[in-house]
């Protein structure tokens, strides 16, 4: 193992005030120029190059690959034309500017190699901090973003220099790399540097889509950058017909099968945790489209009023399109009145005429909508793809083809659109088709299937990465495959599985399946996890705990009347905490807040308070206790039977100044930071990633402020179900040694500069009807940020 040191570069800063409009000056580049990069095409553009085989990769290689990778990203920002495109807010609202983008790469390679010990410092804590963790749009209305201040892009450019002089170190130096090597696999510390190489990728095909949402005057087109496929230069038809302006459906008939989900561990190039694990999954017979479904096809439905009709939407589907006002595809540029229903097409720098023979590019929520109006149209079922049955009509793979192949040798020789093999998507029909008749089987779009984001099973969560995956398997987040036309490296691998929130825009399309059977799609919502908290007894059971008299809550003088009230008994902590230690009581954080009984509590002293909870259905309860101070629930006696009750904030409550927030308590908002009092109650054995959490608290823009207080609460009630095994913090044996939480948690702590101010055993009582209750007792600590 090589630890490289922090290291001062001579790269010529980016001046100042420079205009970014027109080709990038020589300064803009803190890798190697396009010119220079390795994947330079004859044409003079750059593009990817093969996915590298860690078995047997030179030096060399490893090093072409970080550089094509490193300038690819500089290549797709030289897109941005002003200093502003850098900053300005995506038109939703739900994502951070370009600059955040811009700066994240380099810091998960700064951070993943500490993390794997192949670098012994930070380079520059607060950007490490701040550009660490993005946001996982939860909702389509949650607006609470943006109000970070961020630096400048002279500031960040130059971080990029730096981090790149010390990625190019480490592969020029790692012994790890040497002729000969040994295979590098998920154990080595060298893993860490081709999770940079991979994540940066992944960024690359997402910022690519946050571009193409910025106002064209945002935007230009580098000569480098691979250009639109031919086919966007033909002048478009209109009205478009079927047969001659895109091809009708053809449905192939795929007969029941067979197939093994999952990569192999030996398979010798970088993989995500999600990707390994195995599962053996029979495929019924069904029919399917030989080609992805075309703009056109679309087109019928838009013009059917297809966006008008909540009857073909799923619940929270018409929700999203109904927030969004939305009245055909998102990047689909209307002509003339609405009802001429006349579009053209925005690509990533460009308008073009509509490619009516092109993919149509959609959100999950389009796509189940269309298949729901088509199955009525034709009078047969519609939907989309399982996993398995995506898989079936890939069929058997010896190899990986991006293993072999860059972008444009990738389309000569396969036929497939991936890797940058060009700078848009395809004719739905002008790649090869398989030989079950399957064009693009993979690349052009990830193809959105019917699955949930589900783990294989014996899948493991990678310690350098442990909030990667995990998070994800929420039920919230929908499965895709197959890559895009820019899905380069590892998630152009055959391999990859990719997923987003339904309402989220990605590179993605359709593929219909025809069937009267689910194709054995895999569902989280009933498995448990964080969807449990969105049930609206659940929300009725919190209401009860939070608010509820202790005769209520507790009726039984046999059973422990000293465990209700828990809520408020965990903000009295704080409110101890604060005057015993001379904490000014001004700003205060309950992450994990539920229906907000303790947040409520804490406003008793705290000025400002705010609550953030991952359960969009308890922070809806939360804010209408906070605008009407009261609300009804039902209160269970007996299997159907109870009582309707209400919850209700005392009078002496001023509920102003309470706020709410859906937030992932392991991907907190940079902006949240130095609080004088943060509460974590019955909440961090509940989380994928506790660590991830357990990181923002300390250390530059940590939650806490120096001097702050931290009461955390837990039962260490670690399960499966919502904690992935190797990301608990204690329950389990190492070495023959007992690992307790407690430990691991003073640990962590003490070295995040925490002291340990209070402990003791705090029991907690929840109803679940008049004749069952939960008894738990929880390890309460109350600490305070010394340094």
């Amino acid at each position: 193992m090589t630890s490289v040191a922090r290291t001062a570069d001579a790269h010529r800063p980016l001046p100042a005030g420079l205009s970014l409009a027109g080709p990038r000056p020589p300064a803009w580049w803190t890798g190697l120029p396009p010119q220079d990069c390795p994947g330079l095409q004859a044409d003079g553009t750059l593009s990817s190059l093969p996915l590298p085989d860690l078995a047997r990769c030179s030096r060399a290689a490893v090093r072409d690959y970080f550089d094509n990778t490193w300038t690819l990203t500089e290549l797709l920002f030289a897109t941005l034309r002003s200093e502003d495109a850098f900053f300005r807010p995506p038109y939703h609202g739900l994502r951070h500017p370009m600059i955040f983008y811009y700066g994240h790469p380099p810091v998960l390679y700064v951070n993943k190699l500490r993390v794997a010990g192949l670098l012994d410092a930070p380079l520059d804590p607060y950007f490490e901090r701040i550009f660490e963790t993005g946001v996982d749009e939860m909702r389509w209305d949650d607006m609470s973003k943006n109000t970070m201040q961020w630096p400048t892009l002279a500031e960040v450019h130059a971080y990029r220099a730096r981090v790149y002089a010390i990625v190019r170190t480490l592969i020029d130096s790692h012994p790890g790399l040497a002729a000969g090597h040994a295979p590098i696999t998920p154990q080595e510390p060298l893993w860490a540097l081709f999770m940079g190489f991979e994540h940066e990728r992944i960024h690359l095909e997402t910022s690519s889509v946050l571009i193409r949402e910025l106002p064209l005057e945002c935007v230009q087109r580098p000569a480098q950058w691979p250009p639109l496929h031919p086919s966007a230069h033909r002048p478009s038809a209109f009205p478009p017909q079927a047969g001659r302006d895109y091809p009708p459906l053809e449905l192939l008939d795929i007969a029941a099968g067979t197939v093994q989900l999952g990569k192999p561990a030996d398979w010798p190039s970088y993989g995500w945790d999600n990707e390994y694990g195995a599962r053996r999954a029979e495929s019924a017979a069904f029919r399917a489209g030989a080609r992805l479904l075309s703009n056109g096809e679309f087109h019928e439905f838009v013009v059917a009023g297809g966006y008008s009709e909540a009857r073909w939407w799923s619940e929270t589907g018409w929700d999203w399109r109904s927030f969004r006002n939305l009245k055909w595809p998102t990047f689909w540029v209307a002509e003339g009145p609405a009802g001429l229903h006349r579009y053209r097409l925005r690509t990533l720098c460009e308008v073009i005429d509509m490619p009516w023979d092109w993919p149509a590019e959609i959100n999950a929520h389009e796509a189940n909508a269309y298949c729901a109006w088509k199955s009525a149209q034709d009078h047969r079922p519609y939907r989309l793809p399982s996993e398995a049955e995506f898989n079936r009509l890939r069929g058997a793979i010896a190899h990986d083809p991006v293993m072999d192949h860059a972008g444009p040798p990738l389309a000569a020789a396969c036929g497939l659109n991936l890797n940058l093999a060009c700078g848009s998507p395809w004719p739905v029909d002008a790649g090869a088709a398989n030989a079950l008749g399957v064009h693009d089987a993979a690349g052009n779009l990830w193809q959105w299937l019917a699955d949930d984001f589900n783990p294989l099973p014996g899948a493991q969560v990678h310690p350098y990465y442990e909030d990667f995956s995990a998070p994800c398997y929420d039920g919230e987040h929908t499965m895709m495959l197959g890559g895009s036309w820019i899905a380069t490296g590892d998630e152009a691998s055959r391999w990859a599985r990719f997923h987003f929130r339904p309402h989220f825009f990605q590179h993605a399309g359709v593929r219909l399946v025809q069937a009267a059977h689910d194709g054995g799609a895999v569902h989280l919502h009933a498995a448990g996890g964080s969807a449990v908290y969105e049930a609206q007894q659940m929300v009725a059971d919190y209401l009860l705990l939070h608010y509820a008299a202790a005769e209520v809550q507790m009726p039984w003088a046999c059973g422990p009347q000293g465990a209700t009230g828990f809520p408020q008994r965990c903000a009295q902590w704080l409110l101890d905490g604060a005057e015993r230690y001379g904490v000014a009581p001004r700003r205060a954080l309950d992450v994990g807040c539920a229906v907000g009984g303790a947040s409520f509590a804490l406003a008793r002293t705290f000025g400002e308070v705010l609550g953030v909870d991952l359960s969009r259905a308890f922070i809806d309860a939360a804010r209408q206790l906070q605008q009407h101070g009261e609300l009804d629930y039902f209160e269970r006696e007996e299997g159907e039977l109870g009582r309707t009750a209400q919850a209700r904030i005392a009078a002496d409550i001023e509920r102003s100044r309470v706020h709410f927030r859906q937030a992932d308590a392991c991907s907190l908002p940079a902006e949240l930071v130095d609080y004088d009092a943060v509460l974590l109650a019955n909440l961090l054995c509940r989380l994928p990633s506790p660590r991830a959490l357990l990181a923002r608290l300390g250390g530059p823009r940590g939650l806490v402020r120096v001097g702050g207080l931290l009461a955390l609460f837990s039962p260490y009630t670690w399960l499966e179900q919502f904690t992935p095994p190797p990301a608990w913090l204690g329950g389990y044996t190492r070495d023959g040694a007992a690992v307790h939480s407690a430990d691991a948690l003073k640990a962590l702590l003490g070295a995040e500069g925490f002291e340990l101010r209070r402990e003791e055993e705090v029991p907690l009582v929840i109803r679940e009807h008049r004749r069952k209750y939960q008894f738990i007792v929880t390890h309460g600590l109350l600490w305070q940020r010394v340094r």
